[in-house]
């Protein structure tokens, strides 16, 4: 963890720092004396934990704590201050842990341990979302390239004489692989197969009107007319609500 030592005392920033290279977790130490520092050491580091005095040079480290709690991913923060009072309204900040001076090995390795733990746990879950969210999307080769197309932005997908064709609103992807590949990849999704040759997203029908032997034409929202048909009837019906 990248962590960040508030202190307005030179002396308690090297005996933190001493401990600090003394237990696990912890990657790099960089050092601020003032709120002003502070921030500006969090602009240029990717901060993951801070141990923030309370009672700074006309400054008070609770401060800092609020402005802290106001961003998007804020780092974890340990007070470490020579008073216990603040405990409260310490945790009322979502502090990780509140450590008194004078600082002991054990107690800081503990209160780091914390840290640790908790930040392995958020990598987790980050890489978790990160997983669903490439999920969403799907690969296709076309002209040398692979576009990475949201499978919500799909409209439909054809296949004709061997190509696959992949409608969205912008654009239309063409490629080789078969249909029922392209069923396996979105699946979870409001994609339905209502032909042999043809998937459509439920999403972006706009309209279905009869067709010759008791089928439907579906029109989707780029106009393209998709043909409903009478094997996969019964299933149209059932989704649509007809």
């Amino acid at each position: 963890m990248y962590t960040l030592i508030v202190d307005d005392e030179p002396l308690a920033r090297n005996e933190l720092a001493y401990l600090l290279e003394r237990c696990e977790g912890i990657t790099a130490i960089v050092e601020a004396e003032s709120i002003e520092e502070a921030l500006e050491k969090m602009l240029q580091h990717e901060i993951d934990l801070i141990f923030l005095d309370i009672h700074l040079t006309s400054e008070s480290g609770l401060t800092l704590a609020n402005k802290i709690n106001q961003l998007k991913n804020p780092p974890m923060i340990i007070f470490a201050t020579a008073y216990d009072e603040y405990a409260i309204k310490a945790f009322e900040l979502n502090a990780t842990d509140y450590v008194l001076k004078p600082f002991e090995l054990p107690r800081i390795q503990d209160a780091v341990q914390k840290a640790y733990t908790r930040y392995q746990k958020e990598r987790v879950q980050l890489q978790a979302e990160d997983k669903q969210e490439y999920l969403k999307t799907i690969p296709i080769q076309m002209d040398e390239r692979i576009y990475i197309v949201k499978i919500e932005d799909i409209i439909a997908i054809a296949v004709e004489n061997g190509i696959t064709t992949i409608y969205t609103d912008e654009k239309e992807y063409t490629a080789t692989e078969p249909l029922n590949a392209y069923e396996e990849k979105v699946k979870g999704h409001a994609f339905l197969r209502v032909h042999r040759s043809y998937l459509l997203n439920m999403k972006e029908i706009l309209e279905i009107q009869p067709w010759f032997n008791h089928t439907f034409l579906v029109t989707m929202s780029n106009q393209v007319k998709i043909p409903v048909s009478r094997h996969y009837m019964k299933q149209f019906k059932e989704e649509v609500g007809l």
